[in-house]
């Protein structure tokens, strides 16, 4: 299956298995927006991310026209040329609200549940990216996305139609990273 194809369930590997080996971080998009029938798929999907304490803590802001052109003056000329790779960008973060333990599930809780937008964007033929630029975690950034003081800002997801296939990265073996105890 090559990066961005639609996953079609049929015979062959596993679904799951397959939009997680063949989903890619892909830097150059094609033109059109993702049309908001197939945003609100993906974010319906995200809110079965697993949460401890089902505090569903994932916020996620479609960036307009509006809001972009804000987040690009509060930012660097390097960071707002970045932000024009893809013609949908999605702002995600956390909602942080209870005792210091239930905050880090929820930020690990947002995390799986920004995964769960790309592989789902993946399944549906579409390129994305998670990014962290430092124009987020700015006052003036946050100000432009709407995000609150009681919120941790995750990044931006990029998304769009695949323009160009995007080679898989060296990965380590799972033996380097996993160990069995007793």
């Amino acid at each position: 299956m090559a990066a961005g194809d639609p996953i079609d369930g049929g015979a062959g590997p596993d679904p799951v298995d397959a939009a997680i080996h063949g989903r890619r971080t892909h830097k150059v998009y094609g033109r059109d927006p993702v049309p908001r029938e197939t945003l609100d798929e993906l974010f319906e999907l995200a809110r079965w991310a697993p949460n401890h304490r089902l505090t569903e803590p994932w916020r996620f802001r479609v960036v307009g026209p509006t809001a972009l052109a804000a987040l690009k003056d509060a930012g660097s000329p390097s960071d707002a040329a970045k932000l024009d790779r893809a013609p949908t960008l999605v702002a995600a973060s956390v909602l942080q609200t209870g005792p210091v333990d239930q905050r880090l599930e929820d930020v690990c809780a947002a995390s799986a549940a920004i995964y769960i937008v790309l592989l789902a964007a993946h399944a549906r033929g579409l390129a994305g990216y998670w990014r962290t630029p430092a124009v987020l975690g700015s006052k003036n950034g946050r100000v432009a996305l709407g995000i609150g003081d009681d919120e941790i800002s995750l990044g931006l997801i990029h998304l769009g139609p695949v323009r160009q296939e995007a080679k898989p990265p060296a990965r380590r073996d799972a033996s380097e990273v996993v160990s069995y105890l007793d």
